[in-house]
């Protein structure tokens, strides 16, 4: 499913959700869906904002049973930075509530988690725009809350859940103003008509990336992305635009959300060994983690690394375990500017019993458990809740040029000026309209441009894009053996082509201490069994040195193009010469082959020691009740059946592959035609229940030569007809890889086997179809019930045939095909026979023809009429399958025997 389809499945499934719990409130009690109750950072006002921020970093997310409640997902990994961003916007509210800005008119917000995931995500923007719940979490049942859903939202950090719950807020026209989302994808009013962000979108960060490594000359990068609609569209994006100036992208890797050990090895392991020396990363902190944590530890200190602004500003990775690998990283950042007042009310945070996040916050941040914590541990450290927060060097009070928290800062200044608007608040102190309901779609359109309290002149354009202004950020230890993110340059995306970038070369620090500006080379020489392949819209200069085909070789360095080995040969391992290939075909002497000769063989003998058994007991009621002509007959196809699958086996050659098919047919049509007399005499003589009936005698023995005779010669003729038009011929198949030549039988005219194969079906269709009608037939006597049991197995075998012989590859065709022939074959000879043998061997008391009928012998109180009906039609059937040695009738034994009316079986 595309991006764009499963996306719409999304936002479908979350309109019925949004339903679902818009229907729950009708009632008097709300259900809770779920165990979801996310902490909540909130204060009321007359106009409350709705904030989402990546708190947690990571989520664990339970399998579900769909036996018993979904348990909530798990987050971890608290991010201080993230926190600072909702400290933000706290502090721009509290501000302008202080202010002239809107006289009359307090602001409000409601905060929760996303932990930067699209399930967590869409239930709490799902809990800021439906309805509030009471805070009573000991029952099921919630009270409703009669409060206003939040008009406008300020969130996500991520593109991809950002992408989530805007398609959500879409339809209900809620405004979603982004800090940090900066995917082009997002650009599209068709499909986030309410989105905003005061970030620039990912399309102008590229070009300045591209102007950027193209400026130094390096042609020859590599990528690192990760799972998610913001790397994707952005790595994309930055391979198409390199491509147009000249340049290659060596590799991509993508981090997995949960990588293994294994996979961020992978990964290490090509950025190791690659030529291209220079990475640029589209991802977060958070998902670069463990992989920067590896290539610290293999100390890569050649790599020049190339942030997007997702991470280029990231404290996480400032850490000294990886100064010596990120040492002199470039990267895009937001610009960045000092917000007066906000580090003293950064500072004055303090934890309580009722503050959840700030609790988090201060136990991450000193490394210790607060006493009133849910998840207090009286082993660990506890906090006093009196510690200096200035004291611990951390991205929480790193203030100084605040770039996130600025992007946070301007998306409330933003919604408060589309408010003062909205409201119609007069100058200086007039008091504003408070008496107004603010709809969310209201919100949205005074949302375009303002100057803030610091020159800036904040405004969206069309699509709701900012002003495209980046800082060149470079990483430099200082002094104090800290990383300082040093401005050496700047982008302007609105500035004409030739004045964007703007770099002061001599303030970079290069990775590794290098003093010159590194190099990355395109590419190594090609060996012998290589060639090189030009990467599809790329420069001609950067190749990758692509082994050949198969079947191809190359016998010299830096070849352009492989040789195609002749026909029949093929390419040894190195693909340097071309040597013969390795004929197969299902032979006698490999272990399939045994196997198939050692199951055919059992089966003609099983068969035989069957034959042998009705012959010595042949004048036994079984025997002759089961027409014994027709059965020695049928055991003779059985034979023929087991047999024709030798021909199979074998070197293929002009006779074997003729002999195939033309064997199979025509024995296994006279195995069916003689099942279906057999069937046909045992309705013929139940079901003619009137005394004296001539059914029978119109389907006496000749006519049941006949029958079997014309049936099987409609398939002969088929063959025949097959074999001399279009007959298969041997073919050397060469399609399959690694040198293999299949010897195999192809059909000129494959429609000549479905012919010969559904005329089989047609006959055993009808044989199925007769023996189901004389299933009810006394049991012991009649093999109506084992003949349908036998055609079930048949049809079985054949129809999961078809499927399995087209699929399967080269000599294992042939194999597939033995295998129904014998699988069925068996089938018939035990569904029928064995029964009948274990009678005869094991039974012999029930080998009498009063233990034959399955009938006893009639009360008087049943009458004449009942007596003479069972009596009759069994007469008629004994009467039909030793008619050859008895010469007498069924109707004439039932005059000569009155005896016949209650014991029906007293002939002969």
């Amino acid at each position: 499913m595309s991006a764009g389809t499963s996306e719409w499945v999304l936002l479908g499934i979350l309109l019925l959700s949004y339903n679902l719990l818009a229907g729950f409130t009708l009632g008097s009690e709300c259900q809770r869906l779920g165990d979801f109750n996310p902490p909540m950072l909130e204060a009321d006002g007359d106009v409350v904002i709705g904030g989402l921020f990546p708190m947690h970093y990571m989520v664990s997310e339970s399998d579900q049973t769909y036996a018993s409640k979904p348990q909530a997902s798990e987050c971890s990994g608290f991010d201080v930075r993230a926190f600072r961003w909702v400290q933000t916007m706290v502090f721009a509210i509290e501000e302008i509530n202080n202010s002239s800005l809107l006289p009359g008119v307090r602001l409000g917000y409601r905060i929760l988690d996303s932990c930067d995931h699209v399930h967590t995500g869409l239930r709490s923007v799902m809990s800021l725009v439906s309805f509030s719940l009471g805070q009573d979490n000991s029952s099921e049942v919630l009270q409703c809350v009669d409060s206003a859903p939040v008009p406008v939202v300020i969130g996500l950090a991520s593109s991809t859940p950002t992408r989530s719950v805007a398609h959500a807020l879409g339809p209900f026209r809620i405004p979603l103003v982004s800090y940090f989302a900066t995917c082009t994808c997002l650009t599209d009013k068709q499909v986030y008509p309410s989105f905003l962000r005061t970030v620039p979108s990912d399309l102008f960060q590229v070009q300045g990336l591209v102007q950027l490594v193209t400026h130094f000359d390096w042609r020859w990068v590599g990528t690192i992305g990760t799972e998610d609609d913001y790397s994707n569209y952005g790595i994309q994006a930055f391979a198409e635009h390199l491509q147009t100036w000249g340049g290659c992208v060596a590799f991509h890797r993508t981090i997995p959300k949960e990588p293994t050990e294994a996979q961020i090895n992978a990964i290490a392991d090509i950025l190791e060994t690659s030529t291209a020396h220079v990475v640029v990363a589209f991802a977060t902190e958070g998902q670069l983690y463990s992989l920067l944590t590896e290539i610290a530890r293999r100390n890569l200190t050649h790599l020049q690394w190339v942030a997007s602004e997702a991470w280029v500003t990231a404290g996480l990775l400032t850490a000294p375990e990886f100064h010596s690998v990120l040492t002199g990283t470039l990267g895009f950042s937001f610009r960045g500017t000092m917000i007066p007042g906000l580090a003293d009310f950064l500072f004055k945070v303090r934890p309580s019993p009722g503050s959840v996040f700030t609790n988090m916050f201060w136990e991450e941040l000193f490394r210790c458990k607060l006493s009133f914590a849910s998840n207090a541990d009286p082993q660990s450290k506890l906090c006093t809740g009196n510690e200096d927060i200035k004291a611990v060097r951390s991205s929480y009070s790193e203030v100084s040029r605040v770039r996130i928290s600025y992007n946070v800062y301007k998306a409330v200044y933003a919604i408060a000026h589309a408010l003062h608007q909205l409201l119609k608040c007069g100058p200086k102190d007039q008091a504003c309209n408070n008496t107004m309901t603010v709809k969310p779609w209201q919100v949205k359109k005074p949302l375009l441009n303002f100057t803030n309290q610091f020159g800036e002149k904040v405004y969206f354009d069309s699509n709701g894009e900012p002003v495209p202004l980046y800082d060149i950020i470079n990483w430099q230890k200082s002094s104090n053996g800290q990383i300082q993110f040093e401005k050496v340059g700047s982008y302007d995306g609105s500035a004409p082509y030739g004045q964007q970038l703007q770099m002061d070369l001599d303030s970079i620090k290069w990775s590794g201490g290098q003093s010159q500006v590194p190099l990355s080379l395109c590419s190594a020489s090609c060996p012998a069994g290589t060639r090189q392949a030009s990467r599809p819209g790329q420069a001609l200069c950067c190749f990758d040195c692509l082994p050949c085909a198969d079947g191809e070789i190359s016998n010299n360095t830096d070849a352009t193009e492989c040789t195609k080995c002749p026909l029949y040969y093929w390419s040894d391992k190195d693909r340097v010469t071309c040597v013969a290939g390795v004929e197969e075909f299902l032979d006698f002497q490999e272990t399939m082959g045994i196997i198939l000769v050692i199951l055919a063989l059992l089966g003609v003998t099983v068969a035989m020691a069957i034959t042998v058994i009705f012959f010595f007991y042949k004048s036994t009621p079984i025997v002759k009740a089961n027409n014994s002509e027709i059965s020695f007959l049928l055991l003779l196809s059985i034979k023929l059946c087991f047999l024709c699958s030798l021909v199979f086996i074998g070197r293929p050659s002009a006779w074997s592959c003729r002999a195939r098919q033309a064997a199979f047919g025509i024995s296994f049509v006279l195995c069916i035609s003689c099942i279906l007399v057999k069937t046909i005499v045992v309705l013929l003589a139940f079901r003619s229940t009137l005394p004296g009936s001539n059914a029978l005698k119109l389907f006496g023995p000749l006519q049941q030569r006949a029958f079997i005779l014309c049936c099987t010669a409609v398939q002969v003729i088929l063959c025949a007809s097959w074999l001399a038009l279009a007959p298969p011929v041997p073919f050397k198949n060469t399609s399959y890889q690694g040198g293999r030549i299949v010897l195999e039988c192809k059909d000129v005219w494959p429609i000549g086997f479905y012919l010969v194969l559904g005329y089989i079906g047609l006959l055993s269709a009808l044989c199925f179809v007769l023996a189901f009608l004389g299933r009810k037939l006394p049991d012991t006597f009649n093999e109506g019930k084992l003949i349908t049991f036998s055609m079930l197995i048949f049809f079985a075998v054949w129809i999961s045939f078809i499927p399995a012989h087209n699929s399967s590859p080269g000599k294992y065709t042939v194999a597939v095909e033995m295998f129904a022939i014998l699988a069925s074959s068996f089938g018939l000879l035990f569904c029928i026979f064995a029964p009948k043998c274990y009678i005869i061997l094991f039974r012999p008391e029930q080998n009498i023809r009063k233990g034959m009928t399955g009938f006893r012998e009639q009360e008087p109180i049943l009458g004449h009429r009942a007596g003479t009906h069972h009596g009759q039609a069994a007469s008629q059937y004994q009467g039909a399958h030793t008619i050859h040695s008895h010469a007498f009738t069924p109707t004439t034994k039932l005059q000569q025997d009155p005896g016949s009316i209650s014991r029906p079986w007293r002939c002969g």
